[in-house]
């Protein structure tokens, strides 16, 4: 484990800048946000669920040098030999010198995430609160195939003569989707909402 709850963060840091890039999808979907150091893995969940604009409908796991971390209620039984997420949190990180780690939201879909640890923050901050700063595209939708079912979603998108399978698709998809949106006001409205 790398280290406990009660650990103190550093001295006058306050928060940190990261981003958050969904892996092996081009063009990249990311996001920069910054967030308390006191900030446990538990709460990057619910701070990458809205910045990221999943619907937190599946399991998740972030992996800190080689350590898988989740919620208890997940793995009660420790069954799947994570440890708690609520034990760790991101002064920590930084005070083991990790610069990069990674989040995988539904472990069907598999969708795997980098999260790199820009730069931290002195007390002055701007935010006291989760903000995110910058970003590009929207998510996949929620249970679309993984990476594979994100490319039929896109090549359907594109198509100018749909095959019956594409229409089949984009009915599912329904009329909102936008691949190329991403609402930072939004997602800053809903972070406003989050208690840290």
């Amino acid at each position: 484990m790398i280290a406990s709850k009660t650990t103190t963060p550093a001295k006058g840091l306050k928060n940190i800048q990261l981003t958050i890039a969904l892996k092996y999808i081009r063009p990249t979907i990311w996001r920069r946000v910054i967030v308390p150091a006191t900030c446990t893995l538990a709460k990057l969940h619910d701070i990458i669920q809205i910045a990221m604009g999943w619907q937190d409908c599946h399991l998740h796991a972030f992996e800190v040098d080689g350590k898988r971390y989740t919620s208890p209620a997940f793995d009660a039984d420790n069954e799947m030999g994570m440890e708690s997420e609520d034990n760790v949190r991101l002064s920590d990180l930084v005070w083991k010198k990790v610069k990069t780690f990674g989040y995988e939201y539904d472990f069907g879909d598999s969708w795997l995430h980098e999260l790199t640890i820009e730069k931290t923050l002195p007390i002055d901050s701007s935010a006291k609160r989760p903000i995110c700063l910058a970003g590009a595209r929207a998510c996949p939708p929620e249970d679309c195939g993984s990476f594979p079912g994100y490319t039929n979603i896109l090549k359907a998108l594109k198509a100018k003569k749909k095959s019956a399978s594409q229409v089949e698709l984009l009915d599912w998809l329904g009329d909102d989707y936008d691949p190329e949106s991403f609402n930072i006001d939004m997602v800053n409205h809903l972070l406003m909402m989050l208690k840290v």
